[in-house]
């Protein structure tokens, strides 16, 4: 199935009209999805049933809980995510008012750095927006959440559309309108 979680405005409008859904339901669908942060199709009440249900025979949301979480003394938390057989971690840093949040771009990382440890275990792919997306929404200090860094496993740059597909639907108003900055 394929995943809602990452797709843009016009995306989730085209989706809402292959499911026989008005367009506008591509703004309720992200709404549901980057506003509200639903697990569920069941959630998004303002859907009709049928689309619901249509909703859920194609596609899947794409959020998946943390398999396993370790806390520090400083309050810092490491998140393990399973994403496709791999492990990739995310890791919340708190800081007074501030709460930031390290997301992982790859499963491992080819850059081959002699200092990283993860650079010593390997390149196991590129996460997709979606999996990105999913390491902001789904821990669960997820309303804490201050700033974001493009950091942890994997090099940033070197997976740029899915880096900045999530940026854009971090940023933009009809997702999450967090500011760029």
């Amino acid at each position: 199935m394929e995943v809602l979680l990452g797709k843009t405005l016009a995306e989730l409008q085209a989706v809402a009209q292959e499911v026989g859904l008005p367009r506008f339901a591509g703004k309720q669908l992200a709404e549901w999805l980057y506003v509200r942060r639903a697990t569920s199709f069941d959630d998004m009440t303002n859907i009709s049933l049928k689309g619901r249900e249509a909703l859920k025979n194609r596609y899947t949301i794409g959020r998946h809980i943390p398999v396993a979480e370790a806390t520090s003394r400083d309050g810092t938390k490491k998140y393990l995510f399973s994403i496709e057989n791999q492990h990739i971690e995310s890791v919340y840093i708190p800081d007074n008012d501030r709460a930031t949040l390290c997301v992982s771009t790859q499963a491992g990382c080819k850059m081959g750095c002699k200092f990283c440890m993860t650079g010593t275990l390997g390149f196991h792919g590129h996460l997709t927006a979606a999996d990105i997306l999913n390491q902001i929404f789904s821990i669960p200090d997820a309303d804490k959440l201050t700033n974001i860094v493009y950091m942890g496993e994997g090099e940033p740059m070197d997976n740029l559309d899915n880096v900045l597909r999530s940026l854009e639907v971090m940023t933009s108003a009809w997702g999450c309108a967090w500011s760029p900055k």
